[in-house]
């Protein structure tokens, strides 16, 4: 049973109470010591251990993400072939049997350069979930009107309608500033002189998640991670224009997958009106 309440005051409590309670200071210089004579004797509990990491204490700018915390399982293939074993099973077949086929799709070989390189994650489930972190520049001009790409030529033959602004698969560990750089010289680099035309709008940066089923693998559910920024771009043409891209994965070290895989060689763009892009 529950004592009554005391109607006493509360200075009325006889309690063996220190005269002087200690500051928050005090306390903090206490549980170091603490914790510094504990480490002597033993390593510390888990509760209190953590590595030394100097950027724990520094103000990291919100654009300076390290986006590889995949929240999905990745899987490893040794070869397109065991990927397309893995894949068919968990796919619907005529889905899958488009890829590559089908106008404007990708085949089983780029998904395996995506996984290998690190742009893409897969989720082992059926359907599997193809997760990529993408890097979606709009690009203005001096007029607000923001560069889209119309559409794309593939190595295929095959025409693919895009109506986007520029965007780019982020590598691993990859920084937004570094990944907005690398897609414009990428795929504007026949036109502009690299990096030094790059100018980023402080204060742009957006993220936001689509979830939908990929147009490049039909049948294959994906979720997009996208980091937005704006930049101006110096040196572009003012109307319409095509680029060149020198093959997508030129420098990995799986040339002959590269070989077989769908790649794109021309872009096509074209500067509209501000409020008729998508933010």
């Amino acid at each position: 049973m529950s004592p009554p309440h005391s109607h006493q005051p509360i200075r009325n409590c006889h309690l063996n109470l220190p005269h002087k309670l200690p500051t928050l200071p005090d306390l903090f210089l206490t549980a170091i010591s603490v914790c510094f004579l504990y480490s002597k004797q033993q390593p510390l509990p888990p509760i209190l251990s953590f590595p030394f990491c100097p950027r724990r204490f520094l103000k990291i700018p919100t654009m300076s993400l390290n986006h590889r915390t995949a929240a999905t399982t990745v899987a490893r293939f040794a070869n397109p072939k065991s990927l397309s074993e893995w894949l068919k099973p968990r796919l619907p077949s005529d889905s899958f049997a488009s890829w590559g086929v089908k106008p404007g799709t990708k085949n089983v070989h780029n998904l395996w350069l995506e996984l290998s390189e690190g742009e893409t994650s897969l989720a082992d489930s059926s359907p599997p979930v193809r997760t990529v972190q993408v890097v979606t520049v709009r690009i203005l001009d001096d007029d607000r009107r923001v560069l889209i790409e119309s559409h794309q030529e593939l190595s295929d033959g095959t025409v693919r309608s895009r109506e986007r602004p520029l965007s780019e698969k982020m590598k691993p560990f990859e920084d937004i500033e570094s990944a907005v750089v690398r897609a414009v010289e990428e795929e504007l680099g026949s036109v502009v002189n690299g990096s030094s035309a790059v100018r980023i709008v402080p204060g742009s940066y957006r993220k936001t998640v689509e979830e939908r089923n990929s147009v490049s693998y039909p049948g294959l559910p994906a979720r997009y991670e996208l980091h937005s920024v704006e930049a101006f771009v110096d040196g572009l043409p003012d109307g319409e224009f095509c680029t060149v891209e020198d093959g997508e994965y030129k420098d990995c070290e799986n040339s002959r997958v590269a070989d077989e895989a769908v790649s794109v060689k021309k872009h096509f763009w074209r500067w509209v009106s501000d409020d008729s892009v998508k933010p």
